[in-house]
């Protein structure tokens, strides 16, 4: 009788056991899940970043060369673009929207006469609060 009342008293032992083990390993698994789709959606975000840093950046030299006029056909002192000015992008920068402002001084330096130039430049890319939103602003100044 020693034996049969032994054996009843350690015959439900494995399956707790292995109820922890599923549950803690369905937990290890949900959360590996949740940290590498962290991980997939923060590299999205840094490279559409990088796009907009890229794209605000291709504003300020759209502004810059539309100042320089490299060609002389502007009368000096040359005049800023109209401001706001919207770009619209193609290649990989296709989606972004930049808004370029720019902001012209006239100062003196002795007898010369000197425009200073500044171009803030503003890219974005969806909505504010929406989880891919990007946006980069970038400002750049020089005289002529």
């Amino acid at each position: 009788m020693k034996r049969a009342a032994i054996r009843s008293l350690q015959s439900g032992f494995v399956l707790p056991s292995a109820i922890f083990l599923l549950v803690v390993l369905a937990a290890l698994g949900a959360y590996m899940t949740s940290l590498s789709r962290t991980s997939h959606i923060s590299s999205a975000l840094d490279i559409q970043g990088g796009r907009a840093y890229q794209a605000a950046r291709a504003g300020i030299e759209w502004a810059a060369w539309q100042v320089v006029d490299p060609q002389g056909l502007q009368p000096s002192p040359t005049p800023c673009p109209a401001s706001p000015s919207t770009l619209t992008l193609g290649g990989t920068l296709t989606g972004f929207t930049v808004t370029v402002d720019c902001t012209r001084t006239l100062t003196t330096d002795g007898p010369d006469a000197v425009a200073l130039y500044r171009i803030v430049s503003t890219a974005t890319s969806g909505s504010p609060g929406e989880v891919d939103y990007a946006e980069r602003q970038i400002q750049a100044s020089f005289g002529k």
